[in-house]
């Protein structure tokens, strides 16, 4: 029974990493043939951030927004920015510490409309900044168990969102003293 459980959860975590390449392989395909389109991002964080908040299990972190009511208008692909959302948003639960906070702010900068998604994690060891947008880099956290993630998540958002003529970048959180308070997630997109 322990040898089947071993290979049950290898073929899961194999199927996790096939799916995983396969849509990496998608993406830049997929995005060359499709045309951007009016995607209004702000109720799909609202609603994203209220299905986390009202389906949480004790001891995950609550998710507060600062999300405006009215309209953020992105050119996209509404499919593929939820996938960005939710990678990020996913990746900063994952990393936050029991009854943490997790933010998710949105906000028209510019010519672009621009998410970012901060946690109260251990932040992100300042020489990976530009290497966790690597394919198969994996810095998870303590107790998690290996396998349940491919290392492709923050690469196929950046793919993504570099498909949409954007930018996604990565930082530490810090107090006045120089602290790593938790990681910062930051993605432009044109406004559309």
């Amino acid at each position: 029974k322990r040898l089947l459980g071993i290979i049950g959860n290898d073929v899961l975590r194999m199927d996790r990493l096939i799916g995983d390449i396969s849509d990496s392989s998608r993406v830049d395909a997929e995005l060359s043939r499709t045309v951007a389109e009016p995607v209004d991002v702000q109720p799909i964080l609202a609603v994203l951030a209220e299905l986390h908040n009202t389906t949480r299990n004790e001891g995950e972190p609550l998710m507060e927004t600062e999300i405006p009511d009215g309209p953020l208008v992105a050119l996209g692909v509404e499919d593929r920015l939820v996938q960005v959302f939710r990678n990020l948003i996913g990746n900063a639960i994952s990393f936050s510490p029991r009854d943490g906070h997790v933010w998710l702010r949105a906000r028209s900068a510019g010519g672009d409309i621009e998410v970012v998604v901060e946690d109260e994690g251990p932040g992100i060891p300042d020489a990976k900044l530009e290497g966790i947008f690597e394919r198969f880099y994996s810095e998870r956290p303590r107790g998690e168990r290996f396998g349940q993630h491919s290392g492709l998540g923050l690469s196929i958002s950046k793919q993504i969102v570099e498909g949409l003529r954007g930018k996604i970048s990565a930082e530490n959180r810090r107090d006045a003293e120089g602290r790593v308070l938790g990681a910062r997630f930051v993605m432009r997109v044109p406004k559309a």
